[in-house]
């Protein structure tokens, strides 16, 4: 296994788009590495530069010590999975993992071995004499697996690999990927724009924008310590409260709010962060509060989202089932002052 890198890796298309800007990064040898970010981010486009499917319009990329920009595909020694499992219909299980091999020219032997191998990883023995029209959507998407496993590659690729499942088996794929991966001690890099997806999977996370890497980092850092506005807006589900405030000393202030921060800020115009889980039904004494008009609450399990309004800003509390409100209801919300952020209103950037 190897690691990969990324030197000041920029990609234009001839029509002038950057689809990269400037991007360093370094994944580490074994690691599960994830790029996440809204679709046309550039995400994407990082994978397909390291397999060698996209040219690089300036920088270097490295696998492991080895300089692969002008090093073609075939000789990369990485495997991909696609969205799209392109799986031959007309071929067993069996013979979608093993025709690669047979194209490299290995006897039948070798080939026979190693399917064997990763179809007892995967848990598909007993389906590997089947066509895909006669597997269900998780055994398509092990056998597409299967299909890179037995190349036994240096780096594991996967572009939004599950992307078309439904609900529940991506789920259920989720964790079969990790356990692949422990079992494997390979290095795993993986595209998606499933936020959740990435924070369950990653040992680190990229998180992209417009061709840029705006964070990166292990999953709860980055949950914890957002870089800036866009980090923190798109990680996490519910998304977390941006409210613009006038800053003075420790207070910020809104249309609605008024509250202490834990440390002075010398910026006077920024954004309040507040994540919904940071707000309590039952404000405990002394915590600051605020105070909201429901427009509307679901449920969510043992836990409900509420919506509503502080003044002109649009406010979401993750509070405890069993708190009865309702359209139109006053609410007063407690706030966990550890649990506040405050980024520049000008630049974006953390302050707090």
């Amino acid at each position: 296994m190897a690691s990969a890198t990324f030197d000041h890796v920029t990609k234009q298309f001839a029509g002038g788009d950057v689809a990269l800007k400037d991007v360093s990064l370094e994944i580490h040898d074994g690691e599960f590495f994830v790029f996440v970010g809204p679709s046309g981010c550039g995400k994407s486009t990082a994978l397909r530069i390291l397999a060698g499917l996209e040219e690089m319009t300036a920088g270097e990329v490295r696998i492991g010590d080895r300089v692969v920009n002008r090093v073609p595909t075939r000789n990369r020694d990485v495997a991909m999975v696609f969205q799209s499992y392109a799986l031959y219909p007309h071929m067993t299980a069996f013979d979608n993992m093993g025709f690669g091999l047979e194209m490299q020219g290995l006897d039948a032997a070798e080939v026979a071995w190693r399917v064997s191998r990763a179809a007892d990883v995967l848990e598909l023995v007993p389906v590997l004499d089947r066509l895909p029209a006669e597997l269900s959507g998780g055994e398509q998407q092990r056998v597409a697996l299967g299909r890179a496993i037995v190349r036994n590659p240096e780096l594991f690729l996967f572009d939004e690999p599950l992307s078309s499942l439904d609900a529940r088996l991506r789920d259920h794929m989720r964790v079969e990927l990790q356990r692949l991966h422990q079992k494997l001690r390979a290095t795993f890099i993986y595209v998606t724009h499933d936020q959740v997806e990435a924070m369950t999977m990653g040992d680190r996370i990229a998180v992209m924008n417009g061709g840029v890497v705006e964070q990166v980092g292990h999953p709860l850092d980055v949950y914890d310590h957002p870089a800036n506005l866009f980090v923190a807006g798109f990680i996490g589900t519910p998304a977390m409260n941006l409210i613009p405030v006038t800053v003075s000393g420790r207070t910020a202030r809104s249309s609605g709010i008024e509250i202490d921060l834990a440390l002075a800020s010398s910026v006077d115009r920024g954004v309040l962060g507040i994540r919904p889980e940071a707000l309590s039904a039952q404000p405990s004494p002394g915590m600051p509060t605020i105070d909201i008009r429901v427009e509307l609450s679901e449920s969510v399990g043992r836990h409900q989202l509420v919506y509503g309004t502080a003044g002109e800003d649009r406010i979401v509390a993750r509070v405890d089932s069993f708190v009865r409100v309702g359209h139109g209801d006053c609410m007063r919300l407690g706030v966990d002052p550890g649990l506040l952020h405050l980024f520049d209103g000008r630049t974006g950037l953390a302050v707090i």
